[in-house]
């Protein structure tokens, strides 16, 4: 407490005079303000120096911390479980079945060659089935994770962008907000795509060019130029990952085309790149540990029971279904989760840089005059209800 000494005189004693504390007075200011503009007293007092931040829903309505984006992330999941994590289970699912089943033939192939190392024409066919169904499903999931992933990533942020204010939406109806904004969700996936792959494929094609063309002696400096340009790569690819990390939120809450919201989202994350990098790589590293415990044990049980099991279509089946269901039950958590932290994400640099947190507290104290969340606070999302646009 700050305590100011002056002389004052009182039966031959000079006293200290106690006067407010810089808090104090900071506190009394904020009350006669809050008073002005809405017409009464705040309800925590007037000699608190930080009001407590207005909370309707899944979030404080104030610039966040990590602490706040994870807790909003839990929230979202535990506050709206059917539609986020059903969602989220539906394009896990669908996306781990080609994977499984590739895995399964993999196990299947090495069954075989382990019972009967001698029978070599077959273990060779079974290795190219083997082969096949390895990269065959790999790719399939990675196609079909490219449609359900942007569609579920799409309907996730329109639940987010309700749930702010405390408001719930149902799958069906986050479908309806969001079906309009899929081709440019679509738009965003495929341009990031061309940005991630592109560097591969034309180095791809020089090395190729140079392992024809160089003799025993070069491979040393080939293969040293190919571990040097992966870790360049990995540089690149998360400076771009993080730099388009709100381009998806951008098409969904602010209406915007593909190239426009990838624009936008780097506006964002300029001036805060090494705060936003940090908490989205900290988030996958958090959900790829606990995904990763989820899915061992069913990984171990399928594989085993693919390799040790009887050699009928039951065993690759079931080998199929337990790998299917751990890759699912890490997914369901993967999914849902990132999708919220970007979103959070989006959320706070908004309110750090254009004060939007002042359009969202209005909009919350008018929701809670009226007792129900308008469909209308979705629109509040678009920037131009930004305080400093």
């Amino acid at each position: 407490m700050a305590v100011r000494r002056t002389s004052r005189r009182r039966k031959g004693r000079t006293l200290p005079i106690r006067r407010p504390p810089p808090y104090q007075q900071h506190g009394q200011q904020y009350g006669q303000q809050y008073a002005q503009h809405y017409g009464q007293q705040p309800p925590y007092g007037p000699h608190m120096p930080h009001p407590p931040a207005l909370r309707p829903g899944i979030i404080p309505l104030r610039p966040l911390g990590l602490g706040d984006i994870l807790d909003g992330t839990i929230k979202l999941i535990r506050s709206n479980p059917k539609a986020v994590l059903g969602l989220s289970a539906i394009a896990a699912l669908i996306a781990a079945v080609p994977l499984a089943v590739g895995q399964a033939f993999v196990i299947d192939a090495t069954r075989v060659a382990l019972d009967d190392p001698t029978g070599a024409a077959e273990a060779q066919l079974n290795s190219v089935y083997g082969v096949i169904g390895q990269y065959g499903g790999t790719l399939i999931s990675y196609a079909v994770q490219f449609v359900v992933v942007t569609l579920l990533t799409g309907v996730l942020t329109r639940i987010l962008g309700r749930a702010v204010f405390g408001g719930n939406l149902s799958a069906g109806e986050a479908w309806r907000l969001v079906k309009g904004r899929v081709p440019a969700l679509f738009g965003v996936v495929g341009l990031m795509a061309v940005i991630m792959i592109v560097p591969l494929i034309v180095f791809t094609l020089i090395m190729v060019a140079l392992a024809l063309n160089a003799s025993a002696s070069d491979l040393g400096w080939l293969f040293g130029a190919t571990i040097l340009f992966l870790i360049l790569y990995v540089g690149y690819y998360l400076f771009f990952r993080t730099r388009f990390a709100f381009a998806s939120p951008a098409v969904v809450l602010e209406g915007r085309g593909p190239i426009d919201a990838m624009r936008r989202s780097w506006q964002l994350v300029t001036g805060d790149f090494w705060r936003v990098f940090g908490i989205l790589l900290l988030t996958t590293l958090l959900v790829g540990l606990v995904a990763g415990i989820l899915t061992v044990p069913f990984t171990m049980a399928g594989t085993l029971f693919g390799m040790l099991g009887a050699d009928s279509i039951a065993t690759t089946v079931l080998a199929a279904v337990l790998l299917a269901l751990g890759t699912m039950l890490g997914s369901m958590l993967t999914y849902p989760f990132e999708a919220g932290v970007s979103g959070l994400l989006y959320a706070d640099r908004r309110m750090r840089s254009e004060a939007f947190d002042l359009v969202l507290q209005t909009a919350a104290i008018e929701q809670q005059r009226q007792g129900w969340v308008h469909d209308s606070a979705d629109e509040l999302w678009h920037p131009s209800n930004s305080a400093r646009s």
